[in-house]
């Protein structure tokens, strides 16, 4: 597979695949070239918009958990200025591999190389020959010496021109006098190689984060009765939302930071399920939590941080010209419950790809609509583990159980519909290569309706041993 773009009046190659560079696939190659030598090659569009991107939002990552410095390095990498913050990570080595691990459970491949020169270390990350590589400080020079010229950043120009002369490695620019090296690959080339070198600084000019919004009130005099402070948190919450309307951004949580006199600090933190700009639900939601705030011998400054925010455009007037009624929004339904119960206690679920029930559904956010629902009927309540069942008597291979007892109670199953057979995920682990589930819905004299599986087939003792469980409930 190869990624294309248009260049002019031709489509290039931009990136390729590794089977395909074994087959002589390179960038910069013609599609229609490409595709004379390979017929049924897979070619798709590129997007360098959405690469971008993500190396953006990984400069941003990386400024806010790494370094303080760091910038997108052509269109392909990072620079990450690792000067006076390496210890923080456990050392280069160290850092080095907790980069390339992180990359590895993005789907994404990294090569990482430290030098003392921003040239070097894009260079050798580029054309080196290692995953992870440290330079020592003054031997960029040695390092550099077997690579080609292109590994400068050198305009297609002059790597041509590098080419046509002989001079097929950086080492074989290094001897030469500045002068005939300007003539021949360009002023632009030589200061190129001296930045590589050192001989010459390359600024790095960092990615810089959006500051975080912060309303702040230092009082006359302190306060310390709730009427007061949700006063105080009223006139912040009015100045927060000019801030944020200025930016086209919405709450998703505020924290307040109160001051006290002797000293000390208090934090008081609320979430919204979806980004607001209502100052009166979050002042209520504030004031829900206002008997956690100890003003001590009084409160002097507060402030109020808006640690995550999301974009927030206009939004649509309820109802309409119709008479026809609005449908509800729970958002600051949920956000009032949340704010009782905690965020953690409010969920909906979300389908997983998977056959096995215990993986086919995940915890999402309370407001999301996950689609891709499957038709299969699945019980109401699905336990977390399956719990196994006792005196249970059925007939093999196909028939639902007609007793059984569960919590040391006994059932008389009355009807039963099934089996629904549920293999096992061979690609997760051994175990489940040749394990089967035969699943069956039943009810007993009760009422009740139980949703319960035998491991095996009842004909290959190697799908199974032929117990049974209990999985989940209907009602």
């Amino acid at each position: 597979m190869v990624l294309a773009e248009q260049i002019g009046q031709r489509q290039v190659i931009a990136a390729a695949c590794p089977a395909a560079m074994t087959l002589g696939l390179t960038p910069g190659m013609a599609v229609t070239q490409a595709r004379a030598l390979i017929p049924d090659l897979d070619i798709r569009p590129a997007d360098r918009a959405a690469d971008m991107a993500l190396l953006a939002d990984l400069a941003l990552h990386a400024v806010r958990h790494w370094t303080p410095t760091a910038a997108v390095s052509g269109s392909d990498g990072l620079w990450l200025d690792l000067s006076g913050v390496a210890h923080l990570h456990g050392g280069e080595t160290c850092f080095c591999q907790r980069l390339v691990g992180l990359c590895r459970r993005f789907g994404l491949t990294a090569r990482v190389t430290v030098a003392s020169t921003p040239g070097a270390a894009h260079a050798l990350a580029r054309f080196g020959r290692n995953a992870i590589m440290l330079v020592p400080g003054g031997q960029e020079a040695q390092a550099l010496a077997p690579l080609p010229p292109a590994a400068l950043r050198l305009t297609p120009e002059a790597t041509a021109a590098a080419n046509r002369f002989g001079l097929d490695r950086i080492a074989d620019l290094l001897p030469l006098p500045r002068g005939p090296l300007a003539r021949r690959l360009g002023m632009a080339s030589v200061r190129r190689l001296d930045e590589a070198l050192g001989r010459v600084p390359e600024p790095i000019v960092p990615v810089v984060p959006e500051e975080t919004p912060v309303a702040k009130r230092r009082l006359l005099e302190p306060i310390g009765t709730a009427e007061a402070i949700e006063q105080v948190i009223a006139d912040l919450l009015a100045d927060m939302m000019l801030v944020l309307q200025a930016r086209g951004r919405g709450v998703r949580t505020l924290v307040l930071l109160l001051d006290r006199i002797d000293g000390s600090e208090q934090r008081l933190a609320i979430g919204t399920a979806r980004a607001t700009r209502d100052v009166v639900h979050l002042a209520r939601l504030f004031h829900l939590r206002i008997e956690r705030i100890d003003p001590g011998d009084g409160i002097e400054t507060m402030r109020l941080a808006a640690t995550r925010t999301d974009p927030l455009g206009a939004t649509a007037v309820a109802g309409d010209l119709t008479g026809e009624a609005a449908v509800p929004d729970v958002a600051t339904l949920v956000d009032q419950i949340a704010g009782r119960v905690g965020e953690a206690a409010l969920f909906t679920a979300a389908p997983v790809e998977s056959d096995v029930p215990e993986r086919a559904v995940r915890r999402a956010p309370p407001l999301a609509a996950p689609p891709g629902w499957p038709a299969w009927r699945r019980p109401v309540r699905l336990l977390s583990r399956p719990e196994p069942l006792t005196g249970v008597l059925a007939l093999l291979p196909d028939a639902p159980p007609r007793r059984f007892t569960w919590r040391g109670q006994v059932h008389a199953v009355v009807a039963g519909d099934g089996p629904e057979r549920i293999h096992g995920e061979w690609w997760r682990r051994d175990g489940e290569v040749w394990a089967v589930r035969d699943y069956f819905r039943v009810e007993d004299d009760t009422g009740a309706r139980f949703w319960l599986f035998r491991r095996g087939d009842g004909v290959d003792a190697a799908t199974g041993d032929l117990s049974w469980y209990l999985h989940g409930l209907f009602g």
